[in-house]
């Protein structure tokens, strides 16, 4: 009895200990909410449309729903043991008559509806897991792209004849990492007469375009051979930039094009483990090297972004590279072989993925690719949300606006038929339609929906363990990032209403289908690379004021005090938080029904969009 009574005083001590503390807490976080709200903007009007009106009308109805199910309960009201003359008022005879009109006619309809999405959804894992089957076969046999001269057991560097190669480099008002991706290609290890630096510069900000010019004339001045261009009408976008620069009469003398974007930066024997897959294979037209980040450490979101693009390289890319010699270019650490892209048309303006539209035409034209999982090529992730959202956007609907292009080039191409079907219903349909499609309806839509409508109760192995089954097949690439896992999950299906409203609005020709908007950039991995990014604007100051640039000298001035001047802040996203309050709906329900995984999986899904919507991951201003 005194050991029972100790115990229970030490337990109600606990509690009015943790009480407290858990009301400071939930204040805190609240008071961090309010202030991010009053200081943050409204995303922008054009990410909204009629998916964020379709999801506030059925958050509203949500809401009626769970406030008609709370008086419901509380009351007792169960329909199997109520008799008519026992029916109390007239909210509850309407109760009665919703579930009668509940189970006959709306359950049917979603029921039916969730079997199509669980099938998409098991298709899809099926695909992914072949995939890492693939994957796991050419670990296993140590399969790899080989050389002609490792094939005869001489060595590549001693066979190789140094054919001419063009290196271009597109971008636009890319001021924090053009110095450093310049650099980088020009100090690749190729003979300087044999290879042709082209920068590509789309900026409409005289000052920045002044820079790169500079920085150009500064490698032109140690003897390399490097042209700057600067189109002044920005058509077309990147695909007009490189089809402006591939029309030069000199372009005729090379016989291969590299293309980097202005945060690669290429190690110097990135030709040299490049170009010679193609020596004696006349019928290969691209070889992609796979990508690495110099900042996949920087936050949450950069490790999120490495699990995923760790998988695309490791098993997407490289097992469609190994088994049928063709998979999406990535417009970027590649090389092409010029007669490929003129047999396929060239650069065409017509979409926003011209990397997937070139790719897409070559292989309709018989060349084949070869993906090199050990050559990589350090890059920049996106650090905010805002800027990794309209990437999503743009690389998720493109896609979509290239399929109803391509479709009848692909039925009518002289290609295989299983080639053809790999195409149309692995390439474009599965990976780039339903995936975000099922992803979108299931677990966004119709989970919170069942919630409201028992009889179309989702079973706990669609919503709990194929997920996490699939989660882990995601990060085994990765296997350092497996702290990660819940995170990961959560995020994708946070991700899925960008990804749904892209695909949406590429299929449908909507809105911002064509929209191009530059993907943010640092030019930094850690507070070292900030130090070395202020030492370069020093010395690019000092150099300026040496020379005749005093004119772009003060403009650098003018533009870092106005930068001061104007307060950057965080946005609200409305799709994300409407979809929160939802989710979390449902988790209120689901607890009523005392149902434990659904409840968990609506409640913590629910705190993932709410700190999606209020940009609370990533970059902080």
């Amino acid at each position: 009895k005194m050991l029972s009574r100790i115990l229970l005083l030490k337990a109600q001590r606990m509690i009015l200990v943790f009480i407290p503390g858990l009301a400071l807490k939930s204040w805190g976080i609240f008071g961090t909410i309010r202030k991010r709200i009053a200081s943050s903007d409204l995303e922008d009007p054009r990410y909204r449309g009629r998916l964020y009106r379709f999801i506030k009308a059925f958050l509203a109805i949500s809401l009626i729903a769970l406030s008609v199910e709370v008086i419901a309960y509380y009351n007792r009201w169960d329909l199997s043991s109520v008799n008519p003359w026992e029916v109390q008022n007239l909210v509850h005879k309407s109760y009665l008559a919703w579930m009668d009109f509940r189970a006959d006619y709306i359950a049917p309809f979603v029921v039916t509806l969730s079997k199509f999405c669980i099938v998409l959804f098991m298709i899809q894992s099926l695909d992914r897991l072949i995939q890492c089957l693939g994957c796991f076969w050419i670990k296993l046999k140590k399969l790899k792209p080989a050389v002609e001269d490792e094939a005869l057991g001489g060595d590549i560097e001693d066979g190789l004849d140094f054919p001419m190669v063009l290196v271009q480099i597109p971008m636009c008002n890319e001021r924090e990492v053009y110095e450093q991706s310049i650099g980088a290609v020009c100090q690749l290890d190729w003979p300087k007469d044999r290879f042709l630096v082209q920068v590509l510069d789309d900026s409409d900000d005289e000052l920045i375009q002044n820079m790169i010019r500079d920085e150009v004339n500064s490698w032109r001045e140690k003897g390399m051979n490097v042209i700057y261009r600067h189109r002044f009408i920005r058509t077309g976008y990147k695909a007009g930039n490189l089809k402006s620069a591939m029309a030069c009469d000199y372009v005729k003398d090379y016989e291969f094009v590299a293309i980097f974007d202005a945060d690669f930066q290429p190690n110097p024997d990135f030709l040299k483990l490049t170009i010679p897959h193609f020596r004696g294979k006349p019928d290969v037209g691209l070889v992609q090297a796979r990508w690495s980040y110099v900042n996949k450490d920087e936050n949450l979101l950069t490790r999120l972004q490495n699990i995923n693009l760790c998988f695309h390289f490791e098993v997407e890319q490289q097992v469609n590279g190994i088994f049928l010699n063709f998979f999406g270019f990535n417009g970027t650490a590649g090389v092409w072989r010029i007669k490929a892209l003129e047999d396929s048309g060239g650069w065409l303006k017509r979409s926003t993925v011209e990397d997937m539209d070139i790719a897409v035409r070559a292989h309709l034209n018989g060349w084949k690719f070869v993906f090199l999982n050990d050559v990589r090529v350090l890059c920049e992730l996106p650090e905010s949300y805002e800027a990794y959202k309209k990437q999503q956007h743009r690389w998720h609907s493109g896609p979509m606006q290239l399929f109803r292009l391509c479709l009848p080039s692909i039925l009518t191409s002289k290609i295989s038929a299983w080639k053809k079907a790999n195409l149309i219903f692995l390439f474009f349909l599965l990976r780039k339609l339903i995936l975000p499609f099922y992803s979108f309806t299931l677990f966004c839509i119709i989970l919170p929906l069942t919630m409201f409508i028992p009889e179309a109760e989702l079973p706990p192995w669609v919503i709990c363990y194929v997920p996490i089954f699939m989660s882990i097949l995601n990060i085994l690439p990765s296997p350092k990032s497996f702290p990660f896992l819940m995170p990961f999950l959560l995020f994708e299906n946070t991700m899925s209403v960008t990804k749904f409203n892209a695909m949406i609005s590429g299929l449908f020709q909507l809105g911002s289908a064509y929209e191009w908007i530059v993907t943010k950039k640092s030019g930094r991995a850690s507070e070292s690379d900030l130090i070395s990014l202020a030492e370069r604007e020093t010395k690019l100051q000092r150099r300026l004021s040496e020379s005749s640039g005093l004119e772009i000298l003060s403009k650098m001035k003018e533009q870092k005090t106005s930068k001061v001047k104007k307060k950057k802040k965080n946005r609200i996203y409305r799709k994300e938080l409407t979809l929160a309050f939802l989710l979390l709906t449902g988790a209120a329900r689901s607890l009523l029904s005392k149902q434990g995984i659904h409840f968990y999986y609506l409640l913590f899904q629910g705190l993932c969009f709410l700190v999606m919507g209020l940009d609370l991951i990533g970059e902080q201003v």
